[in-house]
């Protein structure tokens, strides 16, 4: 008799098998996001786009300004990186909170038009969505300027 080789599972020497799950279980868990990472983005962001809120439009106070996250985080990864990052007021962060972007976007449409005007460096897909509800029409113009097409300019 040949002494048989004892293998470590009980189904033939298969071994465990992982759940599908698992790989995005391991995905979807939050690392954290070092300060100095953030505060970099935000340099990046301040002298990209200047200090305007991406969804408003408003020029805002660049020691007010904050981070949003477009798409939650909800302890994804992914979503810490500058293509999901965008500069906002303190009322627009706090009124978009943790909703979907197409939610606050649907909202006011203005919204969408900002967020193509001081969001070109997000990822394609979240471009392409606020350009298509932003629709046709000029997406260079601030609301809140005074340019030449004001009635109040002389």
């Amino acid at each position: 008799m040949t002494a048989r080789k004892k293998s470590g599972s009980r189904r033939g020497g298969r071994g465990k098998r992982k759940s599908p799950y698992s790989a995005r279980r391991e995905h979807e868990t939050s690392l954290p996001t070092s300060r100095n990472a953030y505060i970099e983005t935000r340099e990046w962001l301040l002298a990209r786009h200047g200090p305007h809120c991406a969804y408003c439009g408003r020029k805002v106070a660049k020691a007010t300004i904050t981070l949003d996250h477009v798409a939650p985080r909800r302890g994804l990864t992914a979503y810490d990186r500058r293509d999901n990052l965008v500069l906002c007021c303190k009322s627009c962060n706090t009124a978009k909170a943790d909703s979907p972007i197409l939610k606050f976007l649907l909202a006011n449409r203005d919204r969408a038009r900002n967020m193509v005007r001081y969001g070109k460096h997000l990822s394609p897909l979240l471009v392409k969505m606020a350009r298509d509800m932003a629709g046709p029409g000029p997406l260079t113009k601030n609301p809140f300027s005074k340019g030449d097409d004001s009635p109040y300019s002389d």
